[in-house]
């Protein structure tokens, strides 16, 4: 299988490479031949050459690989970041990788900012459409830098976009045992385009008459995570919205370190990211937590089909967090090297299944 792999930035290039070494330890172990081909991407190809990304590049992604895995992309060298914005949004716009996948799983109960909270509590999954909604950047500013400047970001919500999200959602659910799948808007303060999000999940849910279907708008929907997470089993919700209850949700589950994520096209080259950020003042300090890497590669293995290989790599990660075998916030003493290489041990120690 080829995987293009983009490091990214700041931490991203060393957390990318400690995902790197758990998948090719998932090639030892079962006998995977995995073709990794590095692009060098970033903020530091795009200083030395003016390229954020090569003219062919997103078609190159599409075509001649089998999934992308990219790290964290941010430097404060490129103060608009617009080596980010074409590498990641627009490598989401030009695949139309239009289902972003955030599970939120918490891996041990110590990790919960939440009292008294379990594993069993928190375990659901975020849909968040990926192409549409104020991401499309519609809009504009006038008279800039002065008194009078209008700026206006417009939403964009079609009905192809929103029912293939919310039918995903459902499909989800089904395939994997959810009971109850949620929908979150604000239709009561954004009428319009948030109709449309209505209308849609009323026409799907009795589809799926075995899967509670239930709304909520965005507020109240932040407010029943915190204080009750176990109510939900599947998440589904507009860009914006979806971008910022996913990283409540993996504060939920003990921080960004430990966050997993994909894009997706069902059936089509997808990309897999953790969704920490770059983080630019702890590169190259050995300190952050490569974990949500090393479970964003095992997504991205579930997604090609190597459930058995996911799973090892899930294992290994569950494993290193009970044995506190990883960086300081899960309460280990690990630097991000070495919790890639017990994780990788971990790996290589595991029976092959299926």
């Amino acid at each position: 299988m080829r995987i293009a792999v983009i490091p990214g930035d700041g931490i991203g290039v060393e957390t990318t490479a400690e995902a790197v070494k758990a998948i090719r330890a998932v090639g030892e172990v079962f006998g995977r031949r995995f073709d990794l081909e590095m692009l060098p991407w970033g903020a530091e190809h795009f200083l030395q050459t003016g390229v954020t990304i090569p003219p062919d590049g997103y078609a190159m992604l599409r075509d001649q690989f089998d999934a992308v895995f990219i790290g964290a992309l941010g430097d404060p060298r490129v103060p608009d970041n617009r080596h980010a914005r074409d590498i990641l949004l627009g490598t989401r716009f030009e695949l139309d990788l239009y289902v972003n996948y955030r599970p939120v799983k918490l891996l041990d109960a110590r990790l919960c900012p939440l009292k008294d909270r379990t594993p069993a509590d928190v375990n659901f999954v975020v849909f968040r459409e990926n192409t549409e909604g104020l991401y499309v950047s519609i809009g504009g500013r006038f008279k800039p830098g002065t008194e009078d400047e209008i700026a206006i970001q417009e939403e964009l919500n079609t009905y192809k976009g929103v029912h293939r999200i919310v039918k995903h959602a459902f499909e989800f659910a089904q395939a994997h045992g959810r009971r109850r799948v949620c929908m979150s808007d604000k239709s009561n303060a954004m009428a319009q385009g948030h109709a449309l999000w209505q209308r849609v999940f009323k026409e799907l849910a009795p589809q799926y008459p075995g899967i509670e279907a239930r709304h909520l708008y965005i507020d109240a929907l932040a407010l029943l995570l915190i204080q009750n997470p176990a109510q939900f089993d599947v998440i589904v919700t507009n860009n914006l919205f979806g971008d910022i209850i996913t990283d409540l949700g993996a504060a939920l589950q003990g921080g960004l370190g430990l966050a997993a994520s994909g894009n997706l096209h069902p059936g089509k080259t997808s990309m897999f990211e953790p969704v920490h950020g770059s983080a630019p003042p702890l590169a190259g300090k050995n300190v952050a937590n490569p974990m949500g890497a090393i479970l964003s590669a095992a997504l991205m293995l579930d997604h090609l089909g190597l459930t058995a290989e996911a799973a090892a790599v899930e294992a290994a990660v569950q494993a290193a967090v009970n044995a506190r075998q990883g960086t300081r916030e899960i309460g280990g003493t690990l630097g991000t090297r070495e919790t890639g290489d017990a994780i990788a041990q971990g790996v290589s120690k595991g029976t092959p299944q299926g």
